[in-house]
């Protein structure tokens, strides 16, 4: 079974950046389709970003378009979101999740379409 586990999280000042990553351990990170979530205090759960399996195609939740990347590296079992320009209104919890499919080249932004998750991970912008 599949696990993930997320990193990078932290307090950062507005303006500023940070880089989540999510390992993978224990099967085949490159059969799932990956995407980055957030859940602030208080809201429902939402997309950030996705990924399609072999990384050709992404997806980015239109209040972070031009300010965060989604990437990864298959040979690393790693996923990772670039985060640049942080917001007050981008503090949540950040969950990176997996959805296996059987298209290598789709992004995948319904949170139905996930059965994997991470723990989390807490990012806080504030000054």
């Amino acid at each position: 079974q599949v696990q993930l586990v997320e990193s990078g999280g932290g307090l950062v000042q507005p303006g500023g950046s940070l880089r989540l990553s999510c390992r993978a351990s224990g099967g085949a990170f490159s059969s799932y389709a990956m995407g980055w979530f957030r859940q602030a205090l208080g809201k429902e759960r939402e997309v950030v970003a996705a990924i399609s399996r072999n990384g050709a195609d992404t997806y980015y939740e239109d209040s972070v378009k031009g300010r965060f990347t989604v990437s990864r590296d298959n040979a690393k079992n790693t996923l990772y979101l670039q985060m640049n320009g942080l917001k007050p209104d981008d503090t949540a919890v950040y969950y990176c999740a997996g959805a296996r499919v059987w298209s290598r080249a789709s992004a995948y932004k319904q949170l139905s379409d996930y059965d994997l998750w991470g723990q989390g991970t807490q990012v806080t912008v504030s000054s």
